[in-house]
């Protein structure tokens, strides 16, 4: 137990460290001028709601919720793929094109838009499933080494600066990017050591468990 404790400890230091510095990354907290919030919320509705849903809710499963989202994990988002620094699959096959188009300005006023719409509301999963994806999310598995996803998402899943909003967001498309995360495939400083002893199982559970609250 004493070995466990201490890699345990160690994990949690250098997990804290790394968030820390992540999360002091996050962009200057601008607001977009009137003529910026205009073309941004005319481009949400006239291009993104096409894939993305009215106001950022999306019917399609592997189409993420943008409404209700952090501020600035939007606007990081839509930078890195506007600098192809975000390079997985469906980066690099929709949104590298799409965001190649967006000025800073453009950038931070979709963010503004798309965080300031009212987020999706959950949808229940069958009750064994939701308390292994509860106890994953709220303690980890210290066992195993396997960190709780509430230290930075917080306790209802609504995230915090770039750390983003877990909570209401489709489950096949949290579990299609957990296994990118995993295999690296998309890239993240914390969440690489954070995700990659998680199952197939654990994955699902956790998905289920946020797509409900």
């Amino acid at each position: 137990m004493r070995t466990v404790k201490h890699v345990t400890d160690a994990a949690l230091t250098a997990f804290f460290c790394a968030a820390s510095l992540w999360a002091g990354s996050s962009p200057a907290q601008t607001t977009p001028d009137a003529a910026a919030k205009e073309a941004a919320r005319n481009l949400a509705v006239g291009m993104c709601a096409s894939c993305h849903g009215p106001e950022g809710r999306s019917t399609n499963a592997l189409v993420p919720n943008l409404a209700g989202q952090q501020r600035a994990y939007i606007e990081v988002q839509l930078k890195a793929f506007r600098t192809q620094s975000r390079g997985d699959p469906d980066a690099h096959d929709y949104m590298w094109g799409v965001a190649s188009t967006l000025n800073d300005g453009i950038t931070v006023g979709l963010a503004d838009y798309f965080s300031s719409q009212s987020p999706a509301p959950g949808t229940p999963a069958d009750p064994a499933t939701l308390a292994t994806g509860r106890q994953l999310y709220d303690k980890g598995d210290p066992a195993r080494g396997i960190l709780p996803c509430v230290t930075c998402h917080g306790t209802s899943a609504q995230g915090a600066s770039v750390f983003p909003r877990l909570a209401g967001q489709h489950s096949q498309y949290l579990a299609k990017q957990m296994q990118m995360l995993r295999v690296r495939l998309r890239a993240s400083p914390v969440m690489h050591g954070v995700i990659k002893d998680l199952t197939d199982t654990d994955i699902s559970a956790l998905a289920s468990y946020l797509q409900s609250k």
